[in-house]
C-alpha cells in the first residue's frame, strides 16, 4: 500500500477530541477521486474534489467501510490498524480514480473530517466484477498499520 498523505487538520482535529479512533469507535470511510486532495486547504469530505460515482461499487457505501481492528499505543508509538479491503465493481465500471481519502463518517463535533489519502501513481478503472484489494500491510491476519503517531 502507498504511504498515507496526512490532512495537516488532521493534528489539531485529534487535539481537539473530533476522533475516537479505538476499536468499536467512530466508523472511518473511503472517498474515491480522480484529482489529488489537499492536505493543506482540505479538512472535511465536501472540501475534497468531486468523489467518483459508486454506482457500480458491489455493497455501497458500505464497502468503502474501514473495519479497526487495533488501537493502541507502545512506548508513546500509537498505531491504527484496519483489516484489509476489497472492492468490487458490479454491473459496470468504477471509476477511474486514483486517490484514497479516509474520513470519519460518524463524529458528532464536525461533519466528514479527513485523515489522510493514498495515492495509487496513476488512474485506476474496476471494470465489471473486476477487484481492488487496500492492502494496509502485514500485522498478521490480513490487518495493518493506517498509520502511526510518535
Amino acid at each position: 500500500m502507498a504511504t498515507l498523505n496526512k490532512f495537516q487538520i488532521f493534528v489539531q482535529d485529534l487535539a481537539h477530541a473530533v476522533h475516537d479512533l479505538s476499536v468499536g469507535g467512530d466508523q472511518l470511510r473511503f472517498s474515491l477521486t480522480s484529482t489529488e486532495p489537499s492536505v493543506s486547504l482540505d479538512a472535511v469530505l465536501t472540501d475534497l474534489p468531486t468523489p467518483i460515482s459508486y454506482t457500480n461499487l458491489s455493497g455501497q457505501p458500505t464497502s468503502l467501510n474501514i473495519t479497526i481492528t487495533a488501537s493502541a499505543h507502545t512506548t508513546g508509538t500509537f498505531a491504527l490498524e484496519a483489516s484489509d479491503q476489497t472492492l468490487t465493481a458490479s454491473g459496470g465500471s468504477v471509476g477511474p480514480f486514483q486517490f484514497l481519502s479516509i474520513f470519519n463518517l460518524d463524529t458528532v463535533a464536525k461533519a466528514d473530517p479527513l485523515i489522510g489519502y493514498y495515492d495509487y501513481g496513476s488512474a485506476l478503472t474496476l471494470n465489471d466484477g473486476e477487484s481492488l484489494t487496500i492492502d494496509f500491510g502485514a500485522n498478521g491476519a490480513g490487518n495493518g498499520n493506517i498509520l502511526t503517531i510518535t
